[in-house]
């Protein structure tokens, strides 16, 4: 299947700033006298690992404030296991949260990098799979040879049937989502689609399109390109050149009996290498054996190199090599963020991330007294040195005996302030506001009442 030239959605504007990253990237190489697709998209991950290393930094932190956090919260769910009822729910909910609060994280603090990193991984892939798009002297080459097949008179029928013979199909890709272009409904074809088309022979293709007679003619046609005058056929040679690595063309898919065949391989033993490295360090020694999240995890980093390998089986060997260059830039960049986190000080992480922590809820127009983090950090919390009755002892129950004199809303903010032009605020005076009407009236009906009983 061959996809259109450049990358249409929501993704599009991510695509662009990649494709322009690898352009100049291409140029670079270019001064050397180097024309390869295939060290360009080594180099091409490289930079885009290294843009995206604040958020792996991020993430590699917050895993390591979840290994600290886990313990109690592992013991939180062991405690309300199988407890149902909503007073159950509500301390469980209330507990796990002042653990995060303790340590000053967030419950989706870990999902945030991977929200921000994933439609650039969806992109990246994009562009790799169309580099005539976004390289402009690779889509010169490409788009000389398809200036000089328009000039052909009746060449679109004869081309049609030769991509039916070689199963070739042009699609437009918008999102995760794919539509077939039906040439026959242009009465010329567009340039871009037979430079999408010529993109993805590989040689043996290219011999087969000059065979076709009404094609022949233009191997021998004289094209310019940067101002140098040359054949057809040296084009096609300076193609194949670029997208060459070894002997193979990066446009082919990888076959068992042959020596491409390593491509899937590497894929499966490089994302092997990272998964269990990642895994090593997520893990953490008071995990238990049987939690769901570690078993779920350990799957996932066996599974996943494996399947990364069928895919590389499926699609061509330039996709593979982008594989590869990432697990590879990803073990190195893990060995570093490690060795750098082993150095920083457990307890200053804590403090920075509990003071913006603090900041984010300001922001929010909400502030949290100390109450919480003190009853994560003694009692109720501190599972290693207490029971999980002590949590009897917390101000959430003193907080509960109160429940029958309070609204649920101020039942709910027994621990939350509220900075006075927040919305929060306004919202909480009205709530108070309500509640004391309502204790006017309750009052004044038990006054009538009893002025009743007097007067009988």
């Amino acid at each position: 299947m061959v996809f259109l030239t450049q990358v249409q959605g929501v993704l599009k504007p991510i695509a662009w700033v990649l494709g322009n990253i690898l352009n100049a990237i291409y140029n670079f190489v270019e001064l050397f006298g180097i024309e390869n697709i295939a060290l360009c998209i080594v180099l091409f991950t490289f930079v885009v690992k290294m843009l995206m290393l604040p958020l792996t930094i991020k993430q590699q932190k917050f895993t390591k404030l979840q290994s600290k956090m886990s313990p109690e919260l592992t013991k939180i769910q062991q405690k309300y296991k199988g407890k149902k009822d909503e007073e159950s729910l509500r301390r469980q909910q209330s507990e796990t949260q002042a653990v995060y609060a303790k340590y000053g994280a967030s419950p989706m603090g870990g999902c945030l990098p991977l929200l921000i990193s994933l439609p650039i991984m969806f992109a990246l892939y994009r562009v790799i799979y169309c580099i005539p798009a976004y390289v402009t002297d690779v889509g010169s080459l490409y788009g000389s040879i398809a200036d000089k097949l328009q000039e052909i008179s009746g060449y679109k029928n004869t081309l049609m049937d030769f991509m039916t013979q070689n199963s070739l199909v042009l699609s437009q890709q918008s999102g995760c989502s794919s539509t077939v272009i039906d040439l026959s409904i242009y009465q010329d074809v567009p340039r871009e689609y037979l430079i999408d088309l010529f993109s993805k022979f590989n040689p043996a293709n290219w011999d087969a399109f000059f065979s076709v007679d009404l094609f022949s003619s233009i191997k021998t046609a004289a094209v310019t390109i940067n101002e140098a005058t040359m054949p057809v056929s040296e084009v096609v040679d300076k193609i194949v050149s670029v997208n060459g690595l070894f002997g193979l063309s990066i446009l082919d898919r990888p076959e068992i009996k042959s020596i491409s065949v390593v491509i899937p391989v590497l894929a499966v033993v490089t994302q092997f290498i990272q998964g269990k490295l990642q895994t090593a360090v997520n893990s953490n020694k008071n995990k238990a054996a049987d939690d769901p999240a570690q078993q779920t995890t350990k799957m996932m980093s066996t599974i996943m190199p494996i399947m990364s390998g069928a895919f590389c089986l499926m699609l061509p060997i330039g996709v593979g090599i982008y594989w590869i260059a990432s697990a590879v830039f990803t073990i190195i960049q893990t060995l570093f963020i490690n060795k750098y986190l082993d150095k920083v000080n457990v307890d200053e992480m804590l403090e920075k991330s509990k003071e913006k922590n603090i900041k984010r809820q300001e922001k929010l127009g909400v502030s949290y007294d100390n109450k919480m983090a003190e009853v994560a950090k003694t009692k109720g919390l501190n599972y290693n040195n207490s029971s999980a009755d002590d949590y009897d002892n917390t101000s959430y129950k003193k907080n509960s005996n109160k429940k029958s004199k309070q609204t649920g809303s101020d039942y709910k903010r027994s621990n939350v302030s509220y900075s006075s032009k927040s919305i929060a605020a306004n919202a909480n005076l009205l709530s108070n506001r309500s509640s004391a009407k309502k204790e006017v009236k309750n009052e004044d009906t038990v006054n009538s009442d009893s002025n009743d009983k007097s007067e009988s």
